[in-house]
């Protein structure tokens, strides 16, 4: 999906989509948060925070994330804080030069060499906690230990500069098709990869 960030509070990422609040470049990360992976039940928090974070054209609706939660578990995750799940990432194991469109199901690559990020929202509650700079590193670190060189994603909303600081670039030649695909996210988009260190 995408990743961006959002105004005012939600940041959504295509790797996906990024959304995050104002604060949220903040480098603490508060000792009350705790990753997790995230499961079927957290579905209904997701989508709460999706529909904060994100414009009507861009939501997606409940099965398609069911669906890809049942194909990707491993890379899913929730940041919860006392009152609950406060923001959440979700990917796939994927190959360079690959992207999901808008509303598409998540296709995994087994032997795909990238980490593609497809959704990353924050509720503003937890803005400045480091919910996001969590999140990303927690995929980073499981793609790095699975030998994965690149991680990938859209960036939406307005993000391009938040994935920029951390490390990605924009992808300018896509095949035909792949560019068809961006084209399913409404307004700028851009296909971003960076490289992971071992």
């Amino acid at each position: 999906r995408r990743c961006g960030i959002m105004p005012p509070f939600c940041v959504p990422m295509p790797l996906p989509f990024v959304s995050f609040g104002p604060a949220e470049s903040s480098p603490a990360v508060s000792p009350a948060l705790r990753l997790r992976a995230m499961g079927a039940d957290d579905v209904p928090a997701v989508l709460a925070i999706q529909a904060a974070c994100y414009g009507a054209q861009t939501v997606e609706p409940e099965a398609v994330i069911r669906r890809r939660l049942a194909v990707a578990p491993e890379t899913a995750w929730v940041a919860e804080a006392a009152t609950g799940v406060c923001a959440y990432l979700v990917g796939y194991r994927s190959s360079r030069g690959r992207l999901t469109p808008l509303h598409g199901d998540f296709e995994p690559q087994p032997a795909g060499d990238c980490l593609y990020l497809h959704d990353l929202a924050v509720a503003a509650a937890a803005a400045g906690v480091g919910a996001a700079r969590a999140l990303i590193e927690r995929a980073w670190a499981h793609a790095r230990a699975l030998g994965l060189t690149h991680s990938a994603l859209v960036s939406v909303q307005d993000s391009r500069a938040f994935w920029q600081k951390r490390g990605y670039a924009v992808v300018a030649e896509l095949s035909p098709e792949q560019r068809r695909l961006l084209s399913t996210y409404p307004g700028p988009s851009d296909y971003m990869a960076r490289a992971l260190e071992a």
